[in-house]
């Protein structure tokens, strides 16, 4: 029944790597199944006959779909089946398309679609590597014109040694999460997380990975050459022979002299005559042809800016090739906030907003991986006021989501762990206008985010893009590239990190691959140019972090317990947590670790629960301290609470300082006071003290007077002996 049916078997990082084809999926272009581990990929590509009409651009899709069965899952939401991508889902796609769409032919117009189902996980195997190799293999034994293959691995830093697609285990302990992709090559795409590791690492890393690519590149190969089908004819986009040449002749000076500003909005004003002269020029040569005049133009202005890059060493706003345009940076912007931190780069301007939450706020993640929450959380809005449009705002892009992945990778290395900072934390980057580089500008705005809202980061993080432009074999990097820069040129090399090392890339390109030398020199420039940013102006902007968290973020203690004394802090039902949360107005979290975490705005509150539950959890002892909550008045003293259930007498003569005439003079129902626990009698019964504790932790100084329980020792003592002498 399936006469084309093929396996083919090799292995990667220790493990058996089997491709089956030929049998699912047959009226795709091109398919494989890919098998890694337990883990399974199917992988379809697909190109429609004909060319789209009326676009300037390649359409290319490229979607990764989770389905949770491959985990043993079933959906959470109402409808119980798959809803949109998840994030991760969404960086997945963004990490093939990037290597894949340069080997594209420039001119196709025929739309392509690359669909990757996830029908097994074994969480040891990733299916991101298993759908970006199946993706290759795809694309190079179908009939779709692509200059593969490729391959792409991920590279782990466990115990100073690099590992090839590290296992669940390896991966968490590892300094560094590393995808790159190459072609036979070149390096064609670098996806970087990591903690603080030095360029040479990450350099040395990404040869690892490149070097072990050149295995499954020739086993592609050998797949190509043995069932790969001849590549289709399509109708080419390019402009006619001699047009593009008749406009550049015609247009150059002109638009020379429109680009020749480092204002993004005078460069634009000065384009539109030029475009209009050049269509009234050209219309009647060549009629119904405004798309390709337009073509002719953009590539007019790409060769204009290289020209000054390769033979003048120029650049459009008059920088060196490693300046970097003007900075500034501001912070505590917004009053009612916890955090605000504004970060401008020339035309570039992003506004990072730091918000604090319990720990209750964590995201939740419902995926094909092991991780199920987070408690860090960075979100990138990209208006389209700042680039000077008008649309209709809906929501994030796959843009928007790949480009706050990258903030949040860049600073999670740098953010405190929840026993030393029990916070959720949330930033949101506003682009407020955009000329190039706003993903490593929202780096640095959410430095000063979190600086300002009191978080006590590791390190500040400051990001910065390196620029390419190649010709045959010359070749030459720039730091800083604006817009018009990246539009032209063929490298967008991001890089965020502190001064110690790196902690995110993202490459972005145009060509075909990366030699190892532009890989040095671009981890080189990015780590001079962050150190830059860092010193002159974060640390200028905000020297330290604030010691003290804004009035209006929420306060948060937290401690851990037993996990054999988590029954008792909840309580039946839930009673006693709910009890403690509405007398102490907080809210509570319990992990199944033992951890409790504790907020409201009112720290002293706070404090109160917390020690609540430590009187749950130990048994009060002479000496203790606690903030009791009064319950009931007597003539002869008041009766405090320390505990649901806990409960103890402050006599009359242990109120105050001073001498106490009335209770109420003191106290009444419903305070919260400090006690100190004198002693538990026989019974289990709780003497309390509130002079004492005043005494102690305030530092108060008692009258001299006579206290109420010396006198009545007295009277004792005067009385004893009358009753001996009457006996």
């Amino acid at each position: 029944m399936f006469e084309n049916f093929k396996v083919f078997e090799t292995e990667l990082a220790g493990r058996p790597l089997v491709i089956e084809t030929g049998k699912m999926a047959q009226l795709a272009n091109g398919e494989c199944l890919v098998r890694y581990g337990d883990t399974v990929v199917h992988v379809a590509a697909t190109a429609s006959a004909k060319p789209r009409d009326g676009i300037d651009f390649f359409p290319l899709s490229v979607d990764f779909e989770e389905k949770l069965y491959s985990v043993g899952k079933i959906p959470g939401s109402f409808l119980k089946r798959e809803g949109r991508p998840s994030e991760k889902a969404t960086l997945t796609c963004r990490m093939i398309d990037r290597p894949i769409r340069p080997l594209f032919p420039k001119d196709m117009r025929n739309d392509v679609s690359i669909v990757c189902t996830v029908m097994s996980v074994d969480q040891d195997n990733s299916p991101e590597i298993a759908a970006l190799i199946g993706t290759s293999i795809a694309l190079s034994i179908s009939d779709i014109p692509w200059k593969g293959p490729i391959s792409g691995v991920s590279v782990g830093l466990v115990d100073g040694e690099f590992v090839i697609n590290p296992n669940a285990a390896q991966r968490k302990v590892s300094q560094m999460a590393v995808t790159v992709a190459s072609t036979d090559e070149r390096i064609a795409m670098i996806e970087a997380g990591a903690n603080e590791v030095s360029d040479e690492d990450m350099y040395n890393g990404i040869m690892a990975g490149h070097e072990a690519n050149q295995k499954i590149i020739e086993f592609i190969k050998g797949i190509q050459a043995e069932i790969g089908k001849e590549k289709f004819q399509y109708p080419s986009n390019k402009p006619e022979p001699g047009m593009f040449e008749a406009i550049r002749d015609y247009a150059e000076d002109a638009v020379r002299a429109a680009l020749d500003t480092d204002d993004k909005n005078v460069r634009d004003e000065r384009l539109k005559p030029v475009y209009e002269d050049v269509h009234e020029h050209f219309a009647a040569e060549y009629p119904e042809q405004e798309a390709k005049i337009d073509e002719c133009l953009y590539l007019t202005q790409k060769y204009v800016v290289r020209r000054w890059l390769l033979d003048e060493q120029k650049r459009v706003d008059g920088r060196g090739m490693d300046d970097m345009r003007p900075l500034a940076a501001e912070v505590g912007l917004l009053p009612r906030v916890h955090g605000s931190g504004m970060f401008t780069r020339g035309q570039t301007q992003v506004l990072t907003v730091a918000t604090l939450g319990s720990i209750r706020d964590n995201q939740l993640l419902d995926g094909i991986d092991e991780e199920e929450s987070k408690r860090y959380i960075h979100h990138y809005n990209f208006p389209s006021y700042s680039v000077g449009e008008t649309k209709p705002s809906r929501g994030p892009g796959r843009r928007e989501i790949g480009h706050g992945a990258l903030a949040e990778r860049a600073l999670v290395p740098v953010i405190p762990s929840v026993d030393e900072f029990p916070y959720t934390i949330r930033l949101v980057s506003e682009v407020l206008s955009s000329n190039g580089s706003t993903s490593q500008a929202s780096i640095c705005g959410s430095t000063l985010a979190l600086m300002d809202a009191g978080v006590p980061i590791k390190a500040p993080v400051a990001g910065i893009s390196c620029g390419l432009i190649t010709e045959g074999d010359r070749w030459m990097t720039m730091v800083d590239i604006q817009g018009i820069e990246d539009f032209f040129g063929d490298m967008d090399f991001k890089v965020g990190g502190t001064k110690k090392g790196i902690t995110a890339i993202q490459m972005d390109l145009k060509i075909q691959g990366l030699t190892p030398a532009m890989v040095k020199e671009a981890l080189e420039k990015t780590h001079k140019a962050r150190n830059y940013i860092i010193d002159e102006i974060i640390l200028k902007a905000i020297p330290e972090v604030r010691p003290e968290l804004s009035p209006y973020a929420p306060k948060m203690l937290s401690t851990q317990i037993p996990v054999d004394k988590i029954r008792e802090v909840i309580g039946s039902g839930g009673k006693v947590i709910q009890k403690i949360c509405a007398e102490c107005e907080v809210k509570m979290d319990v992990e199944e670790d033992g951890h409790v975490f504790i907020s409201g705005l009112d720290l002293q509150k706070c404090q109160r629960a917390l020690d609540i539950v430590d009187t749950i959890v130990n048994d009060p002892e002479p000496g203790s301290y606690y903030n009791g909550r009064v319950t009931r008045l007597m003539d002869f003293g008041a009766f405090v609470e320390i505990a649901p259930g806990k409960e103890g007498l402050v006599h009359i003569s242990r109120l105050d300082v001073k001498r106490t005439e009335k209770v109420t003079d003191v106290v009444n129902v419903g305070d919260i006071v400090k006690v100190k626990v004198l002693e538990i009698d026989d019974k289990g019964r709780l003497n309390l003290s509130r002079r004492d504790a005043l005494i102690d932790l305030d530092g108060a100084v008692p009258e001299n007077d006579i206290s109420e329980k010396p006198r009545r020792e007295h009277r004792d003592r005067d009385r004893r002996p009358r009753r001996e002498h009457r006996e």
